[in-house]
């Protein structure tokens, strides 16, 4: 049975328009064009999963929206400015079925728009004032911006590494979710030792979640996904699905092939069909599968709550997920 995210976010639905309203206050600014960029890229948003997050660890504890509510603006901005800076490394044209800032405008603007929502996103976690929130914060910035360069310089090498596709993602991804949760735990009070179970609640979450990401991108389609399918490999990043995939077929396989003739758009689909007709996206869920059980794991001593319980179904949809 499909999660539904809507119930599942029950303990704190009537808190998430808050962090909505929050982030929505970055398009007050003097210049109108400004404004409609702010406006374009919050409307392609998702479920605010990491919002989410942030509020549920928090609400296990004393539940502090005033800290709260900026701190998981914040993460979201971050993610966001992450993704602009992304999708116009990527040149992607889509992002959740909308076109992304650069095809609309153009790179520059996207690159300094980027840059000004990572700015937004630093000055929503200062309202904290919590000089740990703000250290934790600038780490993460740095730990994602060292994930992005990973990929960029292993770009196009087919024969990229398990341990260095986890240290990618690790940086990339579970760091984000990371702070979401640890953040969300400690400006609530919460005990040292619950801040730290949520913080790897979050990360192995977030790997699990990239996981589950990487796979849908070869499995599904663009229709499901808002963006082609075949992505990653397209601009020659090489994920766990794909590794498990080079591992069973050798060195001659049709990905070694796709990426060395600089990926012609025919030999996409041959190279997609022969990924799904494997067991390596199998294997790749399950490795999502045990990271699931290792986040629900780290918090089986936290407080038995309707929160504690929203994490637990959470973790489950990473890998129920169709986009």
């Amino acid at each position: 049975m499909a999660v539904d995210t809507a119930a599942t976010f029950e303990p704190v639905a009537a808190d998430l328009p808050l962090v909505d309203e929050t982030m929505q206050r970055v398009s007050e600014v003097e210049f109108e064009w400004l404004a409609l960029l702010v406006k374009h890229v919050l409307a392609a948003s998702g479920k605010r999963l990491r919002p989410a997050l942030t509020l549920l660890a928090g609400k296990m504890f004393d539940y502090n929206l005033a800290l709260l509510v900026p701190m998981a603006a914040s993460v979201e901005l971050l993610h966001t400015a992450t993704l602009i800076h992304d999708d116009t490394l990527d040149k992607a044209a889509l992002r959740r079925g909308l076109s992304t800032v650069h095809t609309v405008w153009d790179a520059n603007t996207a690159v300094l728009f980027g840059d000004y929502m990572f700015a937004a996103s630093a000055e929503m976690v200062s309202r904290t004032a919590n000089v740990r929130a703000m250290r934790q914060f600038a780490q993460t910035v740095g730990i994602i911006c060292g994930g992005e360069l990973s990929q960029h310089y292993r770009a196009y090498d087919w024969q990229v590494t398990e341990e260095e596709y986890f240290r990618r993602i690790g940086g990339k991804t579970a760091s984000l979710f990371a702070l979401a949760t640890e953040s969300g735990a400690y400006l609530s009070g919460a005990p040292e030792t619950a801040a730290q179970a949520l913080g790897e609640y979050g990360y192995k979450l977030g790997l699990a979640f990239q996981i589950a990401d990487d796979v849908l991108d070869l499995t599904s389609d663009e229709a499901t996904l808002g963006k082609p399918a075949g992505g990653d490999l397209l601009q020659g990043n090489v994920t766990l699905p794909a590794i498990r995939f080079i591992a069973q077929a050798g060195s001659q396989n049709p990905i070694r092939r796709f990426l060395e003739a600089g990926r012609p758009a025919d030999d996409l689909a041959v190279v997609l069909d022969a990924v799904r007709a494997s067991d390596a996206p199998a294997a790749a869920m399950a490795t999502a599968r045990r990271y699931v059980d290792e986040a629900v794991a780290a918090i089986r001593g936290l407080p038995i709550c309707a929160a504690r319980e929203s994490l637990t179904t959470l973790a489950a949809f990473t890998l129920e997920r169709r986009a």
